[in-house]
């Protein structure tokens, strides 16, 4: 027969776990009042995959404060003050590359008292002429006074080792051969990085889930036509297509997306395609259709909402795709326009003088902690979309 004492610490043990396990559905689950919905169940299911959520959290970070780069990585300087007057060339040139807006950032160096200067004013000599003058003009560089475009022309030195000084000034990942800062030009090729993924999977998704769904729910003859055109579409040379174009046009930022998303509606289709199939065979459709419901409504009110779950848990595989796609177009020399700051383009210079090993091992490190992240996301709201996780029948 057990004892008191050991009943005891048995109450005792049970008590703690009760009010760990009320600590635990306060914190998950601070609005009691609030209905505990499927998508709220995910939310947390996803929460609590912590590889997951904190690569989402990391990346939405580091996505949006990428849009403020001119305030922070630039050769702009935040505030000119001189001769009583005070300007705001980074702020200006944030409005122009961020917001576009119609406003100009460009400051010839007579305007500040850099005589027999036309050109663009250097803000980094003008903060220390400035100080030599020791009157009333100041300037306030940006955290990181380098931008990713300015080469030798502006006294940059090349092959600046990482983490060493170049004209008194600080060099956090080097320079490449042409004098360019590395640490400025990966900072922006992230947010041209992310930004092309983002925009070409939302592209895709909107060609490849209308016609997904079509093929799916009418099936028959329409199905086997665009079936045959899609196996004729798929097997064109991708490649050879964008070298053709290449050689006609220069290729762009919004011409890449373009003739990427051209080809990338594909996978997306199949998807759909096969889940209006499955959804189409279901009672709910059968009785919609019965009481005389519009086919557009049947398709796009009742069928696509059950139809999402595979759609969202690939989209971070597109994007995973989307930049790997750019950056080995770059790399080729078939991608964006020098000398637009892209990762790609940094691991062809890198190549290029392998002796250099930062020119190398930034652009790729960048890029593989990306995917990494990215991955980890997809990963996540994978597990927190599947049915068998909220299913009753577990």
């Amino acid at each position: 027969m057990a004892s008191p004492e050991k009943h005891f610490h048995a109450s005792k043990s049970g008590l703690n776990t009760s009010v760990k396990i009320s600590k635990f559905s306060r914190i998950i689950h601070p609005f009691r009042n609030m209905p505990l919905t499927l998508n709220r169940r995910r939310w947390l299911k996803f929460k609590s995959l912590k590889r997951g959520h904190i690569s989402f959290v990391v990346l939405v970070t580091l996505y949006v404060v990428s849009f403020f780069l001119p305030l922070i990585v630039s050769n702009k300087a935040l505030i000119v003050h001189y001769n009583g007057e005070t300007y705001f060339p980074a702020f200006r040139n944030l409005a122009s590359s961020t917001f576009m807006l119609p406003v100009t950032d460009f400051f010839s160096g007579e305007k500040f008292g850099q005589s027999g200067n036309t050109g663009e004013v250097n803000y980094r000599r003008l903060n220390q002429q400035y100080a030599s003058e020791e009157g009333d003009n100041y300037v306030i560089m940006p955290l990181y006074p380098f931008g990713p475009l300015e080469d030798i022309n502006e006294g940059n030195g090349v092959f600046v080792p990482p983490m060493t000084e170049d004209n008194n000034h600080f060099r956090l990942l080097g320079t490449d051969d042409r004098g360019r800062d590395v640490f400025a030009r990966m900072a922006y090729g992230f947010n041209i990085s992310i930004s092309f993924a983002l925009l070409l999977a939302f592209i895709e998704y909107i060609i490849g889930i209308p016609i997904g769904a079509a093929l799916g729910y009418f099936g028959g003859r329409f199905d086997i036509v665009m079936q045959r055109f899609i196996e004729i579409w798929s097997s064109l040379p991708f490649l050879f297509l964008i070298i053709i174009i290449a050689s006609i046009i220069q290729p762009s930022f919004t011409w890449l997306v373009i003739l990427l998303a051209l080809f990338g509606w594909i996978s997306i289709t199949t998807y759909m395609r096969a889940e209006f199939y499955r959804e189409k065979a279901k009672d709910y459709v059968a009785a919609a259709i019965s009481i005389g419901v519009p086919t557009w409504k049947i398709m796009f009110k009742h069928i696509l909402p059950n139809s999402l779950v595979p759609i969202i848990t690939f989209f971070p595989f597109a994007i995973v795709a989307g930049i790997t796609a750019l950056v080995g177009l770059d790399f080729l020399g078939f991608g964006l326009p020098a000398p637009t700051p892209s990762w790609g383009q940094m691991m062809g210079v890198g190549l290029s003088n392998i002796t250099k090993w930062w020119l190398v091992i930034v652009p790729l490190s960048a890029m593989f902690l990306t995917l990494l992240c990215t991955v980890f996301i997809g990963e996540g709201v994978r597990e927190a979309f599947d049915p068998k996780v909220f299913s009753r029948l577990r």
